[in-house]
């Protein structure tokens, strides 16, 4: 579920879907600050993902916990940190995958039985 707490600045045009994932075993803190009039900081726990829109120019800091305080360990590009969009040509469902193992389609069809599948209880004695 997408949670846009802090929105861009409406100055902004150029923006980008980013996702950062925190592989420590520490408490981080992910913030953005070098963009005016935009305030973005994230608690991200160990092994989260934290997926958000940047501007293509934001830099994040990565800030790790230790007791009662924070440490800056990383600087890093958001457009390093970039999801690649989807085509239009990831969604053609025109065309069928084939398992290269038993050459049968991936997706298969489901098959649904009609009628009545609801049985009397029978006890056993």
């Amino acid at each position: 579920m997408a949670q846009i707490l802090d929105s861009l600045p409406p100055e902004q045009s150029g923006k980008i879907l980013c996702c950062y994932v925190n592989a420590t075993s520490k408490i981080q803190v992910a913030r953005i600050s070098n963009i005016a009039n935009w305030y973005f900081e994230r608690v991200v726990f160990p092994g989260q993902r934290l997926v958000f829109e940047a501007p293509v120019e934001a830099q994040m800091e990565i800030h790790t916990g230790m007791m009662a305080s924070a440490i800056l360990s990383d600087t890093i590009p958001c457009d390093r940190l970039a999801l690649q969009e989807p085509t239009s040509s990831d969604f053609n469902t025109e065309s069928s995958t084939l398992d290269p193992i038993s050459k049968k389609p991936i997706v298969q069809s489901i098959n649904t039985k009609s009628g009545d599948t609801t049985k009397p209880l029978t006890i056993a004695g």
